[in-house]
């Protein structure tokens, strides 16, 4: 069925009517008599969002999210393109793997399922993965990393940028040394890991590293792109390569814009996330980044686990948190209602850059006749106290739980397909 929303406000302000039709946007004049008709008074309509840092855990810990599941918490957060991280078992390092896990999109997913492959066999840091091959592949791989994992050694990274030069690929890399924040470190290194017991995580494991990896970027004129950037010191680090022309692209996660170390005072595992939370200074100073563009765009590093591997003590428990359903509200509470960033500025942040430095089509454009079908209906004004039972997700390791954030997403299409539509529209 076409669906044709009516008097929706788009990002610019401007007030459209809108046709979906066909898996496009097409004229709203040629509705016909059995389209679905949205009143769009007073919401939003956005293209759809895109994520370039997921979870999805499957092929192999099925038990934590599936592809399936994983995407219908996508819809929900208002995302139509999600790319899928390399941590999976097995690892997506060949042709293969990211074909199984593109197949797998196809079937089951309720938004665009985008392969990432390893930078390195295994993940392990020593050998580089079939970068041409999964490049070459039904997948065409564009995007790789190893997060979970730094590429620590240079002349590997350096190796691994020349390689994904010669296709307009990026490396997307976790940025930790592993001799100055090692198995062990789970907290901000500071006061508190220190008064809590807890290995420290400083932030110079991270800037150090983004660094050295803007001038291999430079070195070997590739593009570079900075997974979860937590400090304002690679924030530093940031603006300087960017005003020396380096092509280095950073992202941002929500729960480094709205947390910080104080939710770990009572060793709530939940909290425990890599790169760790970070005093209030470094969450002014991502805020600030993002608004003025040093940091490129927000990327949820969804990362659902099952209980099971969260429910520990803090220093044995996994690393990650939920992110796809509540990113968007977050933003919204921490940019927009703060009035940091505008509303094309959040469409830039988390769909038409992510969308870019990922180089897929059909995703991140802008809503004209013409465009793809990929639209997010918003009511920026919506809220509601998280739960975190209420998720799309299988896991519930929801950083949020009991917290009031906007609730903004009415409904959400992928190629003019409704894939989430609140209960109560």
């Amino acid at each position: 069925m076409n669906t044709l929303i009516t008097h929706a406000t788009l990002a610019d302000g401007s007030v459209a009517d809108l046709l979906l039709a066909d898996g496009v946007l097409a004229d709203p004049a040629q509705a016909g008599d059995d389209a679905e008709r949205i009143d769009g008074e007073g919401l939003l309509a956005l293209p759809g969002l895109v994520d370039l840092h997921t979870h999805l855990r499957q092929p192999g810990r099925e038990d934590a999210e599936t592809i399936g599941t994983g995407t219908r918490a996508a819809a929900r957060g208002g995302f139509t393109c999600v790319f899928a991280m390399a941590n999976t078992n097995p690892v997506t390092d060949t042709a293969e793997a990211a074909e199984h896990v593109l197949g797998l999109g196809h079937r089951d997913g309720s938004a665009q399922v985008v392969p990432i492959g390893a930078v390195t066999k295994g993940l392990a840091g020593e050998e580089l993965a079939e970068l041409g091959l999964m490049h070459r592949s039904a997948a065409g791989v564009k995007v790789f990393s190893d997060d979970g994992t730094c590429v620590h050694d240079a002349l590997l990274m350096r190796r691994a940028l020349e390689y994904v030069r010669a296709f307009d690929g990026v490396i997307a890399q976790h940025a930790q040394d592993p001799t100055l924040a090692g198995a062990g470190a789970c907290c901000h290194e500071g006061e508190l890991s220190g008064r809590l017991g807890l290995g420290g995580w400083p932030s110079v494991a991270e800037s150090t590293i983004v660094a050295r990896d803007v001038q291999l970027a430079r070195h070997t004129r590739s593009r570079l792109h900075v997974c979860h950037v937590s400090t304002a010191e690679t924030v530093e680090v940031l603006r300087w390569a960017k005003g020396q022309g380096i092509d280095v692209t950073a992202e941002v996660t929500p729960h480094h814009l709205l947390l910080t170390t104080d939710e770990l005072a009572a060793y709530d595992p939940t909290y425990k996330v890599n790169p760790p939370l970070r005093p209030a200074e470094d969450v002014t100073a991502l805020r600030a980044a993002l608004a003025d563009g040093t940091i490129d765009i927000v990327a949820t590093d969804h990362a659902p686990h099952a209980r099971h591997d969260k429910e520990h003590a803090f220093a044995e428990a996994a690393f990650g948190m939920l992110g796809l359903e509540t990113a968007l509200g977050v933003v919204i509470a921490t940019m927009i209602d703060t009035e940091l960033i505008t509303w094309p500025r959040l469409v830039e942040a988390m769909s038409t850059t992510p969308a870019r430095i990922g180089r897929i089509s059909g995703q991140g454009e802008g809503l004209a006749v013409g465009a793809p079908a990929n639209v997010v209906l918003v009511d920026p004004r919506r809220r509601r106290t998280v739960d975190r039972a209420d998720s799309a997700s299988l896991s519930r390791n929801n950083p949020y739980h009991g917290r009031e954030l906007p609730d903004p997403v009415v409904a959400t299409w992928w190629r003019g397909t409704k894939t989430y539509g609140h209960a109560a529209d």
